[in-house]
C-alpha cells in the first residue's frame, strides 16, 4: 500500500489537543470564547479565497464506472467471449468457403447476438439498481450558519472552509468537523460514527482524550446535536473530515469475488475445456478422414457450437433479474445481481445494533414508585412473574407525578403541536425524548401542561451533578412553586429526605427504603436498561415565593430534602419482528453475531431479548456455580462476549475458539474492529453478511460478502459501500431474502442441470459422424434453435419454482457449513497454494488497501503439471456447490442417454418407415454422395430426394429432443423431494414453457418456409413422436429411483433444532 493510501486509513486528527490560542492561530480565524455571539468570524473576502483554494466542503462521491465501460465488462465476461469466439470462427470459415459455408454468416451473427443480449440484460438491471440508489443519496451538506464579518449567515453547507465559526443548535447536523469553543448544553449524537448509542455532551477546553473520536471539544461532520448550541470552528472539510476519512477506508477494502461467480467461472472451464477438447479431436479426426481442411473446420466448428449452452448466459442473469424484482417488491435493494444468490449462501451474518436490530429510540419500560413495580404498558410482560411487576394504572400512587416530571423537567420538545402524537418528531436528547414520547401517549393535556405550569428556572443535566432540576409556577397546600428533579439514581436518591411510599405518602427515608431501591435499581439496570430518579419537593411560599428570583451563579436553590418519587428505566428496543428473524437466521444454520459500539451489558441484554444469546456465557456459567471463570471448561461454553479492548490482543487460536461458539457479541467496537473481525471470519471459510447503517459500518460492509445497508437511518456513505439495502429498514426482510437467496441457488442449479443435458445428445451425432459415418442427426442451424428456442424458455422457467417444502429451505444447513474440518482443509490448501506459488501470506491486521497477489504466468503453468492441484481438482468439495460430481454424472452421462437412444430410434425409424433405409444403407449413402437434393427411388419404392430424407430424419430427432426435454423438466424440478406428486406439477409457468416449446419446435418444423431455412421436413408425422415420449417417461421414472437410491446413502442435512428460540409473538417483538 502506498504511503498516501496508509494515511488516508487512519483517521487523523490532533486539534482537541489544542488551546484557543493555537486554534486561531492554526486556521487564521477569530472568534470570543467568552461571547461567542460577538465573535467575528472569517470575512467574506477570506473566506472565498479558502474556498477558491480548498475546494467545496462536499464529499467526493464514489467513482462511478462509465455507462460504456460497464457494458463492456458485461459483455466480456467469460460465458459471453466463449460465445464470441464461436462466432468469429464460424465467420472465418464462411469468410474461407462462402458458398458452402453460407449459412455460417447468419450463425455467427445469432451467436454474437446471443453474448450482446446477455450484456444487455446484465447491464440494463445494474443501471437500474444504480439509479435507485443515486434517488437516497446525497453527498452534499445542508445549510449551515456561519459567522461571518461578524455577523451571522446562512449559507450552503458546501461553501464552509477551514476556519469558518460555524453556529449549530439543537436539531442540526454539524456540517463539518468543528473544534467547540462555546457549548450551552449541547449533546451531540455520535452513533453513526462510534455505534455509541448514548448522547454525547460537548464542553470546551484541550480535551485529556488521545482518540479524537472521543473528545469532548470536538463535533463531527453529519452528527446531530439533540440539545443545546454551540459555536465552533471548522477544523476539517468534505473528504478530510472524520465521515470523510472512513469513506477512504471503504474505498480501499476489496471484494473477494462472490461464490456465485466463482462456481460459474468452473463450469466455463470445464465446459470450456470440453468443448476446445472435443473440437480439436474431431478436427483431427475428420480432417485425416476426409482430407480436406474446409470439412474438418466446419465439422469442428459444430461440435464447439454444440457443446457451448448458448442461451445458458442468458438463463443465469434472468434467474437472477427476476429473483432480484421479486426481493425489490419485498424492499430490499438488490445493487449486484450476484448478491441475490450470496445472501442465500451466507454462514455468519455480523450485525450493528443501534438502528438496526433496535429502534434508536429510547422507550420506557419498567416504573417503581410507591413500592409497586410496574409495566409501562397496559399488559403484563411474559416475564412478569418474576419480576412481580402490575400493568400500567394511571390512577396508582406516583404514577401521575413522575408523568408529570417526565413533560416538565425536560428540553425536549415536539417540532409542531398541529398534527397527532404518532406523527411528531421529537428534538432532544434520546432519553428525555423517550419519556416525553411516552407521557404524551398518556396524557391528554400534554401541549397545555408547559403553559398551565411554566418554567421559572432550570439547571440542565451536567457531568458533575448528573441531574437535571426545573422550578414551575405549581400551586401545592403550602405554597406555589414546585421543583422537579430526575437523574443518576444514586445521586437524586442520595439528595432525598423522604420517599413517597404505600398509599402515595411521603415517609422519611430509612434503611428498609433504601434497601427496596437498591434491589430494583440493580434488577432494571440488570436488563441492560437505562435508570432514571424522579424526585420532587413542595416549596414553601414563606421561603420561596412566587417572584423569588432564582440564580444559579447564586447557587440560592435546594439542593437537598427532597422526595423521593420513583425509578423509570427506558432501553432502545429491538425493532418488531428482529427476535422471530434471528431464530429464522439460526434455525437456518447461520451464525448471528452482534458487532456494536455500545456497552457490553447493553449488547448481552439485547441480545438475549432477540434469540441472539441463548445460553450462559462463561462469566454467568462460574456465577451459577460460584467458581472462579478459569474454572469453566472452554468445551461448556457456547456464548461469549467480547470487549472491543482486548480484540488488537487476540492470536489466531484465540480467534478460533470465538468463532467456534454459537452465540457471540462484540462490544465496544471500532470501524477497525468491525473490519478485522469480517477478514478473521472469511479467512476461516465463512461467508460473510454485515448489516449496518452507520459510518462506522462502512469498511465492514465493503468487506463483506454481502454488505446490508438500512435506507431510512443508513448513512450515504454505509448505503454506497453496501451491496443490498433494505429499503424499509426492516431487518425481517433478511429472512425473506435469505429464502429468495436459497430458492434461487437450487433453481439455477436445477436449471442448470436441465439446460446442459441437452448438450450430450448434440455432440453424440458429429461423434458417430466422425467415427462411424453415421449421418448426422442434427445440423447446426437446429442445435442454436434449440439454445435459444424452447430450451431458453424452459430453463426461465425454474425461476418461478416454488421451494419443494414450505419451511424446508430455511431447515437446511447453509450449503458450505463452516466446520473444524473444514477450516482445516481451507488453512491446509492455503499453504499449498503458498508454496506453489499461487498466493502469499495474508496479514488479517492490515488496514485499508492490500496490495493485491497476481502469480505471473510462469507460475500458473507449472502449477498446472503439479499433482496437488489436481488431486484437489478431483477430491469431494467441502459443502454444496452449483455443478456437483452428482449433477455432471446426470448432465453429461445418465440423462442423455436416455434422450440420445429416443432420439436416434426416431431418427432411424424415420429412415426406415418412410424410406426403407436401413442403419447400414444410411452410412453407405453418407460415404456415397451424401444426402443430394437429387431425384432418388428409395428401396420401399418410395421416390423423393435423399435431402428430405435428413430433413424428415433430422425433423424426428429435434423435435424428438424437445420432447425428452419436457420430460427432463421435470425430472430436474426435484433435489429435496422425489420427482413425483403435485410439488412437479405445481409452477404454472412450465406448462406455458411447454405450449410456448411446443409451438416454437412446431414452427420449426412443420411450418413452411420457415422449416427450410432450419433444413426440417413438415411431412413427419406425430406418430414418431412416441418414441422419444417413451424415452421421457423412462428418464423421470429413473431420476426418482436414482434419488431415492442416493438419499438412502446421503440423507439430506438438516440444521439440528436449537433449544430455547422463542418465536411466538409479544409486545416486544410486535409492537402491541
Amino acid at each position: 500500500m502506498t504511503e498516501a493510501k496508509k494515511k488516508k486509513a487512519r483517521v487523523e486528527l490532533d486539534e482537541h489537543k489544542l488551546d484557543f490560542a493555537q486554534i486561531k492561530e492554526q486556521y487564521g480565524t477569530s472568534f470570543n470564547e467568552t461571547a461567542a455571539q460577538t465573535s467575528q468570524g472569517l470575512t467574506a473576502g477570506e473566506a472565498a479565497n479558502r474556498l477558491k483554494q480548498n475546494g467545496p466542503n462536499i464529499l467526493t462521491p464514489p467513482k462511478k464506472v462509465h455507462p460504456v465501460v460497464l457494458f463492456l465488462e458485461c459483455l466480456f465476461a467469460v460465458f459471453n467471449c466463449l460465445l464470441i469466439l464461436c462466432a468469429i470462427i464460424t465467420w472465418i470459415l464462411y469468410g474461407i468457403d462462402p458458398i458452402n459455408n453460407f449459412s455460417n454468416s447468419y450463425i455467427g451473427a445469432i451467436l454474437l447476438g446471443v453474448s450482446i443480449l446477455n450484456a444487455l440484460i446484465e447491464f440494463v438491471q445494474i443501471r437500474k439498481s444504480a439509479a435507485i440508489l443515486d434517488s437516497f443519496m446525497n453527498m452534499i451538506p445542508a445549510k449551515a450558519t456561519a459567522v461571518r464579518d461578524s455577523a451571522l449567515v446562512q449559507i450552503q453547507g458546501a461553501e464552509l472552509v477551514l476556519g469558518d465559526v460555524v453556529y449549530v443548535k439543537m436539531g442540526d447536523k454539524c456540517p463539518a468537523d468543528l473544534y467547540v469553543f462555546f457549548a450551552s448544553d449541547m449533546k451531540v449524537d455520535n452513533s453513526s460514527l462510534t455505534g455509541e448509542s448514548d448522547p454525547q455532551p460537548r464542553t470546551v477546553g484541550v480535551s485529556s482524550f488521545e482518540n479524537p473520536l472521543e473528545a469532548l471539544n470536538l463535533a463531527f461532520n453529519g452528527s446531530l446535536v439533540i440539545s443545546g448550541e454551540g459555536y465552533g470552528v471548522v477544523i476539517r472539510c468534505g473528504d478530510n473530515t472524520v465521515i470523510g476519512q472512513i469513506a477512504g477506508l471503504t474505498g480501499g477494502e476489496k471484494k473477494r469475488p462472490s461464490p456465485l461467480t466463482t462456481e460459474i467461472n468452473r463450469l466455463v472451464i470445464i465446459m470450456s475445456t470440453l468443448a476446445i477438447t472435443s473440437a480439436v479431436a474431431f478436427f483431427l479426426v475428420s480432417y485425416f478422414r476426409s482430407g480436406s481442411l474446409n470439412t474438418a473446420l466446419a465439422f469442428a466448428i459444430g461440435v464447439l457450437i454444440a457443446w457451448v449452452p448458448q442461451g445458458l448466459p442468458a438463463t443465469v442473469t434472468m434467474l437472477l433479474s427476476i429473483a432480484a424484482k421479486r426481493m425489490a417488491t419485498k424492499n430490499v435493494l438488490v445493487k449486484d445481481l450476484k448478491g441475490v444468490e450470496t445472501l442465500g449462501g451466507i454462514t455468519m451474518l455480523a450485525t450493528d445494533k443501534t438502528g438496526t436490530l433496535t429502534k434508536n429510540q429510547m422507550t420506557v419500560t419498567y416504573l417503581w414508585t410507591s413500592e409497586t413495580f410496574s409495566s409501562a404498558t397496559a399488559s403484563v410482560s411474559f416475564d412478569a412473574a418474576e419480576l412481580q411487576e402490575k400493568p400500567f394504572n394511571l390512577e396508582l400512587p406516583g404514577i401521575r407525578d413522575i408523568l408529570n416530571i417526565s413533560a416538565l423537567c425536560t428540553r425536549a420538545r415536539f417540532d409542531k403541536i398541529d398534527v397527532p402524537i404518532d406523527q411528531r418528531q421529537i428534538l432532544g436528547d434520546a432519553t428525555e425524548s423517550g419519556l416525553l414520547r411516552y407521557t404524551a401517549k398518556i396524557l391528554s393535556d400534554i401541549d397545555e401542561l408547559g403553559g398551565k405550569y411554566p418554567k421559572v428556572f432550570e439547571i440542565p443535566f451536567n457531568s458533575e451533578t448528573k441531574w437535571h432540576m426545573s422550578i414551575h409556577k405549581k400551586a401545592h397546600a403550602t405554597g406555589k412553586l414546585t421543583l422537579y428533579m430526575k437523574g443518576a439514581p444514586e445521586r437524586v436518591f442520595r439528595a432525598c429526605q423522604n420517599i413517597l411510599w404505600t398509599n402515595g405518602e411521603a415517609t422519611p427515608v430509612v434503611q428498609v427504603h433504601k434497601d427496596a431501591f437498591q434491589t430494583t435499581y440493580e434488577n432494571m439496570a440488570g436488563k441492560g436498561h437505562r435508570v432514571l430518579a424522579f424526585a420532587q419537593l413542595l416549596l414553601p411560599e414563606s421561603e420561596y415565593p412566587v417572584d423569588y428570583a432564582f440564580d444559579k451563579e447564586a447557587n440560592n436553590y435546594p439542593t437537598t430534602g427532597f422526595c423521593f418519587v420513583g425509578l423509570v428505566s427506558l432501553e432502545d428496543p429491538p425493532k418488531h419482528g428482529v427476535r422471530e428473524a434471528i431464530g429464522h437466521c439460526r434455525e437456518a444454520g447461520i451464525k448471528v453475531m452482534m458487532v456494536t459500539g455500545d456497552h457490553p451489558l447493553t449488547a448481552e441484554a439485547i441480545g438475549r431479548k432477540i434469540n441472539l444469546m441463548l445460553s450462559d456465557t462463561k462469566e454467568r456459567i462460574a456465577k451459577k456455580n460460584n467458581v472462579s471463570v478459569d474454572q469453566v471448561a472452554e468445551s461448556d461454553v457456547s456464548a461469549i462476549v467480547i470487549h472491543g479492548e482486548s480484540i488488537d490482543g487476540l492470536t489466531e487460536a484465540d480467534w478460533d475458539n470465538i468463532f467456534s461458539k454459537d452465540e457471540i457479541i462484540f462490544a465496544r467496537t471500532s470501524p477497525k474492529h468491525k473490519l478485522q473481525i469480517v477478514k478473521r471470519a472469511q479467512s476461516i471459510g465463512h461467508l460473510v453478511g454485515v448489516t449496518g447503517d452507520g459510518v462506522n459500518d462502512s469498511p465492514a460492509l465493503k468487506k463483506a460478502d454481502l454488505g446490508i445497508a438500512m435506507n431510512q437511518s443508513g448513512s450515504d456513505v454505509s448505503k454506497e459501500a453496501a451491496a443490498m439495502i433494505l429499503l424499509d429498514d426492516n431487518f425481517a426482510s433478511i429472512v425473506q431474502g435469505i429464502t429468495e437467496g436459497r430458492l434461487i441457488f437450487y433453481n439455477l442449479k436445477k436449471s442448470i442441470r436441465y439446460v446442459i443435458t441437452h448438450i450430450v445428445p448434440e455432440v453424440l451425432p458429429y461423434l458417430f459422424y466422425a467415427i462411424f459415418d453415421l449421418p448426422i442427426a442434427l445440423g447446426g442451424m437446429q442445435i442454436l434453435v434449440v439454445d435459444l428456442g424452447f430450451e431458453l424458455l424452459a430453463a426461465l422457467s425454474y425461476a418461478f419454482e416454488p421451494p419443494e417444502t414450505p419451511t424446508g429451505l430455511m431447515k437446511l444447513l447453509p450449503r458450505r457449513p463452516v466446520s473444524a474440518e473444514s477450516i482445516e482443509l481451507l488453512r491446509e490448501r492455503h499453504e499449498e497454494d503458498i508454496q506453489l506459488g499461487l498466493a502469499r501470506e495474508k496479514d488479517l491486521e492490515k488496514d485499508g488497501e492490500e496490495e493485491e497477489y497476481k502469480p505471473s504466468f510462469g507460475v500458473i503453468i507449472r502449477s498446472w503439471f503439479s499433482p496437488t492441484l489436481w488431486k484437489r481438482a478431483f477430491a469431494k468439495s467441502a459443502g454444496e456447490v452449483l455443478v456437483d460430481t452428482n449433477a455432471l454424472l446426470w448432465m453429461y452421462i445418465e440423462a442423455p442417454i436416455f434422450e440420445y437412444v429416443g432420439c436416434q430410434i426416431a431418427f432411424f425409424l424415420v429412415l426406415y418407415r418412410d424410406f426403407g433405409i436401413t442403419p447400414s444403407e444410411s452410412v453407405n449413402i453418407q460415404r456415397n454422395g451424401g444426402w443430394t437434393p437429387d431425384p432418388f427411388v428409395f428401396p420401399n419404392g418410395y421416390t423423393s430426394t435423399k435431402a428430405e430424407a435428413l430433413a424428415r430424419a433430422q425433423s424426428a430427432y429435434y423435435f424428438g429432443l424437445f420432447l425428452c426435454q419436457s420430460f427432463n423438466l421435470f425430472a430436474c424440478k426435484c433435489l429435496i423431494t422425489l420427482p413425483f406428486g403435485k410439488y412437479p406439477l405445481q409452477n404454472h409457468f412450465t406448462w406455458i414453457t411447454l405450449v410456448a416449446g411446443a409451438a416454437f419446435a412446431g414452427i420449426i418444423v412443420y411450418v413452411p418456409p420457415i422449416n427450410l431455412g432450419f433444413f426440417t421436413s413438415y411431412q413427419l408425422l406425430p406418430l414418431y413422436w412416441l418414441v422419444p415420449m417413451a424415452a421421457g417417461f423412462l428418464l423421470v421414472f429413473y431420476s426418482g429411483l436414482r434419488f431415492a437410491i442416493l438419499r438412502r446413502f446421503k440423507p439430506t442435512s438438516w440444521s439440528p433444532d436449537i433449544q430455547g428460540l422463542r418465536m411466538h409473538p409479544t409486545r416486544w417483538s410486535t409492537g402491541r
